[in-house]
């Protein structure tokens, strides 16, 4: 049964599950709380140093009011209206406002997909696996900034929630929702295949985080089209959104011999690898597919950052963050 978004209570019934793992197929929570070593160079958004006392480590460079007062000065036009001081303007006759610093605490909201299209790997790890992964290394990384830290897993079929918490107990509980939905995927199952399974998530979250989260979302994005991208263009007016593009290079580098039967659910297709035009059919559909997602990085200022599951997450995942931080910091 599917969980609303918006409940964000603890997640029940989850086990700790611990029968399959470390083989690039499935992964467990061990597999993931052992990432928490590796995940303390990954940085997310330029960070500046403080130059109050008591004011924490950083000031972050998200959007959002602080919730330390900082003064009051009078109102300048552009202002925001909910921070006019009323009791100060009705003494004075004159507007003013209240400043706050930057806000400090960010909610880190994590979507991972582990539906049946990300049950596929060519060489090294599994897509569902790869996403796993990258999701926990982010969870440790946020946890270990002093920000609260939960998300979202869902399959073709539930949607399980875990409320934001700054704990190492709730990255735990995160792994442990991961884990279970990847340790269902197999490849004869009778499940199907629910492309409108991601823009119903991206709904719900869109509901529920209405501003001042960082919100990544880790997912091959299939199923996406322009709801998908008019759904993140929304969350990110307000919040700061990292998508997180988990691919698998067999597509774009495909083999010249020998046949491969795909599914859609209902109906199977023999792709023969041998006959040219079946081959340029489905280099052009992948890369096409690719160039689309990766544009829309240049057309709304959202970061699709690449990761692929044949080689390891860790190291493309500090590339891919660095790279988007050095952009923060030309702007």
């Amino acid at each position: 049964m599917a969980i609303s978004l918006p409940a964000f209570g603890r997640s029940k019934g989850i086990s700790r599950p611990a029968t399959r793992g470390s083989d690039g197929a499935y992964v467990s929570v061990d597999d993931l709380a052992a990432l928490e070593a590796i995940a303390c160079d990954l940085t997310f958004l330029r960070k500046a140093p403080v130059r109050r006392l008591l004011a924490g480590r950083h000031e972050s460079r998200m959007r959002g009011r602080g919730l330390a007062f900082e003064e009051l000065r009078t109102y300048m036009p552009g202002d925001d209206i909910r921070t006019i001081d009323w009791r100060v303007t009705a003494r004075t006759g004159k507007p003013f406002v209240r400043v706050y610093d930057e806000e400090k605490d960010r909610p880190g909201l994590i979507i991972v997909d582990q539906r049946i299209n990300m049950f596929f790997g060519s060489r090294l790890l599994m897509k569902s696996v790869a996403a796993a992964q990258v999701a926990a290394l982010c969870a440790w990384r946020v946890m270990a900034l002093g920000d609260r830290v939960g998300g979202l897993v869902f399959n073709d079929t539930e949607q399980e929630a875990v409320r934001p918490h700054r704990s190492r107990e709730a990255v735990i509980r995160f792994a442990e929702t991961m884990a279970v939905q990847n340790q269902a995927l197999n490849a004869t199952t009778d499940v199907k295949r629910t492309p409108a399974q991601l823009d119903a998530v991206l709904n719900k979250v869109a509901a529920f985080a209405r501003h001042d989260h960082l919100i990544i979302v880790v997912s091959d994005f299939d199923g996406h089209g322009a709801a998908t991208r008019d759904l993140l263009l929304k969350m990110s007016v307000a919040n700061d959104v990292i998508a997180i593009l988990i691919y698998d290079p067999f597509l774009l580098e495909l083999p010249r011999h020998g046949e491969m039967v795909v599914s859609g659910g209902a109906l199977q297709a023999e792709l023969q690898f041998g006959r040219s035009n079946v081959r340029d059919a489905v280099d052009s559909f992948a890369r096409n597919r690719g160039r689309e997602l990766l544009s829309w990085q240049k057309e709304m200022g959202l970061p699709m950052l690449p990761v692929s599951a044949a080689e390891e997450v860790a190291p493309q995942l500090r590339s891919v963050l660095a790279q988007l931080a050095w952009r923060q910091r030309r702007r």
